[in-house]
């Protein structure tokens, strides 16, 4: 019996310690399932949507690159939606311009004639409306137009049924609907915010011809005085991107369209929000890179 005590005394130990370490292990798992449930950061529902909606945006422009430089190329189409963007818009975009450019003058000139600085008219109007007013404007009046149109085009298709035909019959619809309209909204905007500055500057010059007594051959030779490259070359490039996604966000809301027709009005509605907002973050972004370069 001496001799099996110490036997029975190491197994109490091991009981005790297996039923320790099991209690123990037991605490551990309730600690770090709290833990675990208290790292979890809650995200609300419509901040979610957004970063997905975000995600599958990104992912579309990629597939606009990889279609891009495959053939078929669609040289007809593109020439159709270019004149129906660019051609279709020229009086809007001028009416616009023109008016951009009475409103500016009209206001600016009695806040310069209190300081004496009317000759500073041109210099001011030209620098404001070059640099950032006019593309901006312009970029949204556009956005409204063909932003809307492509969505609203693009989502009846879909709800028709027309872009499965597409698919069914052997043609790629990405590359005959989506990759033309986007080539075709970066190639117009820059020429129609050109075109739209060009008139604005016009209606600037009238009302300094009307109020001031200033020929046009005196106006336009000092707004030509002090443009240079380091305004033009910013402004342009910029344009660029304010096409691309004009014609980006449009196509993917309209291709990407359901719940029949109530979601072609959706699509429609959010291409424009979508597309407006878009325009604000790329326009800081490029006047934050072009501080940098050309020094402002």
């Amino acid at each position: 019996m001496f001799l099996h005590r110490p036997l029975g005394i190491i197994q109490g130990i091991k009981w005790c310690e297996s039923l320790y370490f099991k209690n123990w292990m037991r605490n551990f798992g309730r600690t770090t399932k709290v833990l675990r449930m208290s790292n979890k950061i809650h995200i609300p529902t419509n901040v979610k949507s957004f970063l997905i909606e975000i995600g599958e945006l990104s992912y579309f422009g990629g597939r606009f690159f990889k279609e891009l430089f495959s053939r078929p190329f669609e040289f007809k189409e593109l020439m159709r939606q270019c004149y129906n963007m660019g051609n279709r818009s020229l009086l809007l975009v001028g009416v616009t311009g023109f008016i951009l450019g009475l409103v500016m003058t009209l206001q600016s000139r009695p806040t310069l004639m209190e300081f004496g600085a009317e000759s500073w008219m041109p210099s001011m109007v030209s620098i404001s409306i070059v640099r950032e007013i006019g593309p901006v404007i312009i970029a949204l009046i556009c956005a409204g137009r063909i932003s809307s149109g492509i969505g609203a085009e693009l989502g009846s298709m879909r709800v028709t049924e027309q872009i499965d035909a597409m698919e069914v019959s052997g043609t790629n619809p990405f590359k005959y609907l989506v990759v033309t309209r986007i080539l075709a909204a970066t190639f117009m905007i820059p020429l129609l915010i050109i075109y739209g500055d060009a008139i604005a500057l016009f209606g600037s010059a009238i009302i300094e011809y009307l109020k001031g007594d200033v020929s046009f051959l005196l106006y336009f030779n000092s707004v030509f005085n002090v443009l240079s490259f380091s305004d033009l070359i910013p402004a342009t490039i910029k344009s660029f991107f304010f096409g691309f996604a004009i014609g980006l966000v449009g196509c993917y809301k309209g291709y990407n369209c359901s719940r029949g027709t109530m979601g072609v009005g959706e699509a429609s509605n959010s291409a424009v929000v979508y597309t407006s907002m878009l325009l604000f973050v790329i326009d800081f972004i490029a006047v934050f890179v072009s501080d940098i370069f050309f020094n402002y």
